[in-house]
């Protein structure tokens, strides 16, 4: 049996597959669902042409989710490491202000801003370790309301306390 026997066996048999599709897929109908060979004939094709497309495109879906996960651990680190540089600079205009070193009105505004970003961390952040600045705002504050009660921001002099 030749190629061409094999054919001519087959082309009048497909014509007849199609046939019995095309009618099928318009008769057939079982309770509201559609049977439709078309469309899962359909689907096959394009499975089997883009076989190789779906599966990088799922690699580059998972390589993505990675991605937005370590980005998200990087900001929670990064908002961590600020939070601490907060804190430090909180600690050390403490420091000072123990020290009885000089400080204006425009160092104080600094320093509040520098709190309230502080403390904004803090409210988010739960578990984020607190204790070691609290004093240290406190005393602030109370230096800085004791200076707005005097009306006195102008520079101390060396030896005055609370500045």
């Amino acid at each position: 049996m030749t190629l061409q026997d094999i054919a001519g066996i087959i082309a009048p048999a497909s014509g007849w597959v199609v046939v019995i599709l095309l009618i099928g897929s318009r008769l057939i109908k079982i309770s509201q669902l559609e049977i439709n060979p078309w469309k899962a004939i359909g689907k096959a094709i394009g499975k089997a042409i883009n076989g190789d497309v779906m599966t990088e495109l799922e690699a580059v879906k998972k390589s993505q989710a990675d991605i937005a996960k370590r980005l998200d651990e990087r900001e929670k680190i990064e908002d961590a490491r600020n939070a601490d540089m907060h804190r430090t600079r909180i600690l050390q205009y403490n420091l000072e202000l123990i020290r009885n070193l000089k400080h204006t009105k425009e160092d104080f505004d600094d320093i509040l801003a520098e709190v309230d970003a502080y403390r904004k961390y803090c409210s988010g952040h739960p578990d984020y370790p607190n204790k070691r600045a609290e004093h240290a705002i406190k005393n602030i504050e109370r230096v800085y309301d004791e200076r707005v009660r005097k009306r006195d921001f102008s520079v101390a002099e060396e030896g005055d306390e609370n500045q």
